[in-house]
């Protein structure tokens, strides 16, 4: 545990490395940039579970969950053989 300058008020806090701990003066998270880059990666992370093709929502019954598992399965098998011959292609004028 150490201490950290807050970057609204600029007095110094407890901290103990959390991005989410609060500035005993001022009450607003210490994180700053760290705080602000985690959330735009938990968000980016969310919107890219959402564009596989066959996107698993909490709400799909275990069949629907299974196919869609499938499918995906089999959807990144595809992209898997595409990428290859495009390398493959791309590889062979030398």
């Amino acid at each position: 545990m150490g201490e950290k300058k807050c970057p609204h008020c600029g007095e110094w806090s407890k901290w103990t490395t959390d991005v989410n701990d609060t500035c005993e003066h001022c009450g607003k998270p210490l994180g700053g940039r760290d705080l602000e880059y985690k959330e735009k990666r938990e968000r980016d992370t969310k919107a890219n579970e959402e564009q596989w093709i066959f996107y698993i929502k909490e709400t799909d019954s275990d069949f629907v969950k299974g196919m869609k598992k499938v499918g995906n399965f089999f959807y990144t098998i595809y992209m898997a053989i595409i990428t290859f011959l495009a390398w493959v292609v791309a590889a062979l004028p030398g």
